[in-house]
């Protein structure tokens, strides 16, 4: 069986200690300076994406880059934001080098913060 990689993430509501479902995320593969907008999905009820962001042959090594819109969830859940928001659109740019391992890029969010790792 041959092993092919893939993306995947989940995102964390910290502020409300679960799941934050219904996050739009957008995935671009970048190359220069153009961004390619690969996918948009949205995080189902465990916070988590249904399939692999990218796998097989559009998940390639280079440049990514994750933006979560936090802002429309964080209003759609009734956050107390300011206007603009602290936090509305998270860019994430990563690289990845083997394209033939997982990677997985979940990221912890709150109103007025975020962080990430590479997890498994």
């Amino acid at each position: 069986m041959s092993k092919t990689g893939r993306l995947t993430t989940h995102v964390l509501d910290t502020a409300l200690g679960k799941p934050a479902a219904g996050l739009r995320i957008d995935l671009y593969r970048l190359d220069g300076g153009e961004r390619q907008l690969i996918r948009t999905v949205r995080t189902n009820s465990d916070g988590r994406v249904d399939d692999p962001l990218a796998e097989g042959a559009e998940f390639a090594a280079g440049h990514y880059e994750l933006v979560f819109h936090a802002g429309d969830y964080l209003r759609a859940v009734g956050a107390s934001l300011s206007e603009p928001a602290f936090l509305d659109l998270i860019p994430l740019r990563f690289g990845i080098a083997d394209a033939a391992s997982h990677y997985h890029v979940p990221l912890l969010l709150s109103p007025y913060g975020y962080s990430t790792y590479r997890g498994s």
